[in-house]
């Protein structure tokens, strides 16, 4: 009973703690669209908004691994819980634009802390056999929270001052998860007495031969300084080589960036209307929980590498199909905000032939990209990048009135307008039959590839990453990781444009697909299968190969 019991918390907290992650990724946007009427907020102020969620996140990376390591990983989670209650009352309560930037700066420092906690606690909680499940889990979360977010962005649109209830409404979670751990141990994982915690119920050790190795081979516990991590103690660079290598490639094989475009790749195949595109974003996110709750099924049959290996594989092949088709089909983007903002800016269909979200019907509260934070993941959120284009493209159009809904439905019709422009035959003598082919193979390509990424990257990255490191310095470990994920995620949204400006939409996508082919050659040579491996047994496999 009691080992059910600490399954189920445990299964509670990684599930909560990803929706928390997720939910507070998707908020931003429906938030944003009553934020800029309500503080009058520039270009600028969005964008520092939008932004100041990743500085917290990234400063949390620098310092929550001496949190986890020194305080441990239940306290961590505790005292997030805690910050997050503090930043969500900051943001419910604000009056000013200072107020809220603190409360999305604080709200950003807290999940950082939570997202590696939590996948670090559950992986020392479970056994083996189970790990792969329960660690997947925190992926599905946040993947959830992304559409639950979504959903009350349309709920609290019309409201006044809805954005208070948006935020205000992450404390139900949050609090959830502080209660729920509660109840489990301090210490999951006491390394020097295997033997009493398996009677104790707390690791289910799969068979009575790895009791009797566990008796035989006591794991001693090992104190590491920060850095041990670059130097060749128990393999500890090759460690390090293997975290960084999948959260750098879990950026750069672009997966923030094929999002950012989904809302455009949904217009040309035909969803115009405002509630086709809510659809639309809604059913690309289904697809990542079902490909989430995929990746848990399989994540200790098939194994992390496996299922690295085959994500990446279908991710390259997939964006490699999204840029050959742009060669012949240009998506239409805008440059930035401030361009589209100035009405003698000329940059039009003809002359800039990309532009982020901003062409989605504006009267939509769901930002079109639905699963940008998986990356997650995972802990490394790659939301953050895309929702800046979505609300500079969402300012803009700079109507401004009394009333939010009319000033809804002028976007609305202003989007329509545009749509209307832009509907006819875009290529010359191009037939529309072979454009149509041309672009619903670029939305289903899209499709495969966000699927992709939620069975590989998005929850195997912080799977593998809680499982490689010795515990005494698992936390410092992840949280350094982690933060060059953060670091490459602002690095890929700072250049992203300049970069399809000097090279073109079509190359850079073919880019992504050469990185994808990279990245699957650095798993096969260097990630090792973990499944099924208690983490003493994984650690002195790591330290007995060299």
């Amino acid at each position: 009973g009691r080992t059910l019991l600490v399954l189920l918390l445990s299964a509670t907290v990684s599930l909560l703690g990803g929706l928390i992650f997720g939910y507070e990724l998707g908020i931003i946007s429906g938030a944003l669209l009553q934020l800029q009427i309500d503080f009058h907020l520039s270009c600028f102020k969005q964008e520092v908004l939008v932004s100041s969620l990743l500085i917290g996140a990234l400063l949390a990376s620098l310092v929550g691994g001496i949190l986890i390591d020194r305080h441990g990983r239940r306290r961590a989670i505790l005292v997030s819980n805690l910050v997050l209650l503090f930043g969500s009352l900051i943001l419910t309560l604000a009056k000013s634009f200072i107020g809220l930037v603190i409360g999305r700066v604080t709200v950003g420092f807290a999940i950082s802390i939570s997202s590696m906690a939590c996948c670090i606690y559950v992986s020392e909680m479970v056994a083996a056999h189970q790990r792969g499940l329960l660690v997947s889990l925190y992926e599905a979360g946040i993947t959830v929270g992304i559409l639950l977010s979504y959903a009350l962005n349309y709920i609290f649109a019309d409201m006044a001052e809805g954005w208070r209830y948006m935020f205000g409404l992450a404390i139900a979670p949050t609090a959830m998860q502080f209660l729920s751990i509660l109840f489990l141990p301090v210490n999951p994982v006491k390394l020097n007495s295997w033997d009493s915690d398996c009677q104790k119920g707390l690791i289910q050790l799969q068979t009575a031969e790895d009791r009797e190795v566990a008796k035989r081979e006591p794991y001693k516990e090992k104190n590491y300084s920060f850095l041990d991590l670059f130097r060749t103690r128990d393999n500890m660079r090759r460690r390090t080589l293997v975290g960084l290598g999948l959260v750098l490639f879990q950026q750069f094989t672009g997966q923030p960036n094929v999002l950012g475009y989904a809302s455009k790749i949904f217009h040309s195949v035909g969803f115009q209307s405002n509630s086709s595109a809510i659809l639309a974003s809604v059913g690309l996110g289904a697809i990542k929980v079902v490909a989430t709750l995929v990746a848990m099924a399989f994540a200790d049959k098939a194994g992390r590498r496996v299922l690295l290996i085959a994500g990446c594989v279908v991710m390259a092949v997939s964006v490699t199909t999204i840029g050959l088709t742009s060669c012949i089909v240009p998506l239409a983007m805008a440059r930035d905000c401030a361009a589209a903002a100035d009405p003698k800016a000329s940059h039009n269909l003809t002359q800039h032939p990309l532009t982020p979200l901003s062409s989605q019907p504006a009267g939509s509260h769901v930002p079109p990209a639905l699963g940008e934070g998986s990356s997650q993941a995972g802990p490394g959120s790659a939301a953050t990048k895309s929702l800046t284009k979505v609300f500079a493209g969402a300012q803009s159009r700079e109507v401004v009135t009394d009333s939010f809904l009319t000033w809804k439905m002028g976007l609305a019709s202003q989007s329509k307008k545009e749509t209307v422009e832009s509907s006819g035959p875009p290529f010359g003598g191009a037939p529309l039959t072979e454009h149509m082919v041309l672009n619903w193979i670029t939305l289903l390509s899209m499709m495969a590839f966000v699927s992709a990424f939620s069975i590989g990257f998005g929850p195997m990255t912080w799977l593998v990453l809680s499982e490689i490191y010795p515990a005494g310095i698992r936390g410092r470990a992840f949280a350094f990781c982690n933060s060059f994920n953060w670091a490459a995620n602002l690095l890929i949204s700072l250049s992203f444009l300049d970069l399809i400006d000097a090279i073109g939409f079509s190359w850079m996508f073919l880019l992504y697909g050469l990185m994808g082919v990279m990245a699957v050659i650095f798993i096969y040579l260097f990630v090792p299968e973990t499944k099924g491996q208690s983490l003493e047994e994984i650690d002195q496999q790591f330290s007995r190969k060299r």
